[in-house]
């Protein structure tokens, strides 16, 4: 029988983000030694590489950064919410967000060559996702600068880490109504800053279809240009950060409480794990 105790299970699940069954047979292998366990882990994982390739990442999390005026947003993916919520995992995004900042990437390919301790953050992916038997990608990163940046993070569930990150890039003093918008993009979800950023074929899509709806509706003829202005407006109401409805006041738009608050929005990101 394996010298090893449930407690040495536990520990080395918490240093690899590794599956139960997969650390007990690493602890067997090692004879009850942790740090050989560790390492049966990785080698393991570094033959199951290719297999993993075509896996599906659709959980992991989103970490931020902001310094000053430059905002770095990115989405860490892994495969399963059990490795998404390991100390391991969160632990790896959090050092490559520093790494990515350190560099100052702005690109994927940039932040996958910038140093992390001594080897590139793609390396670093590729080492610990062989110790926790999944497949790990640096999914996304988003970069916005200007003279105020606010960053939000929202957790979908309190057993799991931020699935919902938001960056809003400002210019103004009145930081706490940016960082309400931030919350507000987190929860709605728009699509553009403003209608004009929205491609004029979608916009006679929704125009066309909008129209079509309402004449099989029986809508009387003349009354047809005013319903579907007013669907298409609810399009862009929809899409629009500043056209949306504000959440901590709905009497209000976006765009007024930016206005009423003085400050203007130049860009924002918003990244949903998976999404």
């Amino acid at each position: 029988m394996a010298n090893y105790t449930a407690a040495d299970v536990k520990a080395l699940r918490e240093r690899s983000g590794a599956g139960m069954m997969d650390c007990k047979g690493a602890l067997d292998e090692a004879d009850g030694n942790v740090d050989k366990a560790l390492e049966f882990l990785r080698l393991k994982g570094l033959k199951g590489v290719t297999k993993r390739e075509g896996r599906t990442t659709s959980n992991g999390l989103v970490v931020a950064r902001v310094n000053g005026g430059t905002g770095t947003l990115i989405e860490l993916a892994c495969e399963t919410d059990f490795v998404a919520k390991a100390e391991k995992f969160v632990s790896l995004a959090e050092s490559i967000a520093d790494a990515i900042v350190a560099a100052g990437a702005e690109t994927l390919e940039a932040a996958l060559a910038a140093d992390l301790a001594g080897k590139t953050v793609a390396d670093a992916i590729n080492d610990e996702a062989a110790i926790m038997g999944e497949k790990v990608e640096l999914r996304r990163l988003a970069v916005l600068k200007n003279s105020g940046v606010d960053a939000y993070l929202h957790r979908t569930s309190k057993d799991l880490p931020p699935q919902v990150g938001v960056l809003v890039a400002f210019e103004g003093a009145d930081a706490e109504t940016a960082h309400d918008v931030a919350v507000h993009i987190a929860a709605f979800s728009p699509s553009v800053l403003t209608r004009e950023e929205i491609a004029a074929d979608v916009v006679a899509t929704e125009r066309r279809i909008a129209e079509e709806t309402a004449r099989n509706e029986g809508k009387p003829e003349g009354a047809l240009p005013k319903i579907v202005e007013g669907r298409v407006n609810g399009f862009f109401k929809e899409n629009v950060l500043l056209e949306q409805d504000f959440a901590k006041d709905n009497k209000l738009s976006v765009a007024k409480v930016l206005e009423n608050a003085g400050i203007k929005v130049s860009g924002f990101v918003r990244f949903r794990v998976g999404a």
